[in-house]
Formats: structure tokens, C-alpha cells, sequence
């Protein structure tokens, strides 16, 4: 592949990408790619999850996105080995349209360090 530099084009690339490895058939959505991080960072694997747990994985995911912003920070592991972080600085009030922007830019930048676009 080669390199694929803008915000778009790597949006496009993850989404196409983790829709083949993840999805069965759909499209996988923002919601859906957080989830999967939210899963990735748990660290136990794929498992059936129960809602409450879904509602804490997305959170893991969002803490885990928005840390090297500055938003959260990680504080502890539970007995359960769920991952806690503590809010650092309140999110600001963002427009819907910026709020998907800022989360896509997050997502990004979590699979660039995990070297997802090299070739």
C-alpha cells in the first residue's frame, strides 16, 4: 500500500480495513471501531459482553483516544482487569460534526502508533 498521508484517506483505509477483518458484511461505523478498541485495550479478548460492559469498553476506548489529548489520564487496573482512567481536564463543548472529527483524528493517530499504515 502506499503511504497514505491525510485524515481522509487513513479514515477510509481503517474503515475498509477493520470492516474486512471485523465486520460480517456492514460497515463498521465510529461507534463500532471504538467498541473494537475498547475490546483491544481490555485485553481479554472477543467475548460475548454483556451491555454494561459494551457501555464500559466504548469508555475505555474513549480514555484510552483522547489521553495523549490531554482529556484522561490511565490510573489502575481493577481485581476484574478492567483499565481505569481519571479525567484531567473537562472535554471541551464541541459541535457534533467537530465532536467526529476530534474522535476520527484520535483513532488515527491510535492505529499510527501502532504502525497500522506502513507498508
Amino acid at each position: 500500500m502506499t503511504k497514505v498521508s491525510n485524515l481522509k484517506e487513513k479514515w477510509d483505509f481503517l474503515v475498509n480495513k477493520l470492516t474486512d477483518d471485523f465486520s460480517e458484511g456492514d460497515e463498521l461505523n465510529l461507534d463500532g471501531i471504538v467498541y473494537l478498541i475498547g475490546v483491544q485495550e481490555l485485553g481479554q479478548g472477543y467475548r460475548a459482553f454483556k451491555k454494561d460492559e459494551k457501555v464500559n469498553l466504548m469508555h475505555i476506548a474513549i480514555c484510552k483516544l483522547l489521553e495523549p489529548y490531554g482529556y484522561y489520564e490511565f490510573d489502575y487496573f481493577d481485581e476484574d482487569g478492567w483499565p481505569h482512567y481519571k479525567t484531567l481536564t473537562e472535554l471541551p463543548n464541541l459541535k457534533a460534526g467537530e465532536q467526529t472529527v476530534l474522535m476520527k483524528e484520535a483513532i488515527v493517530s491510535y492505529f499510527d502508533t501502532l504502525s497500522y499504515f506502513k507498508d
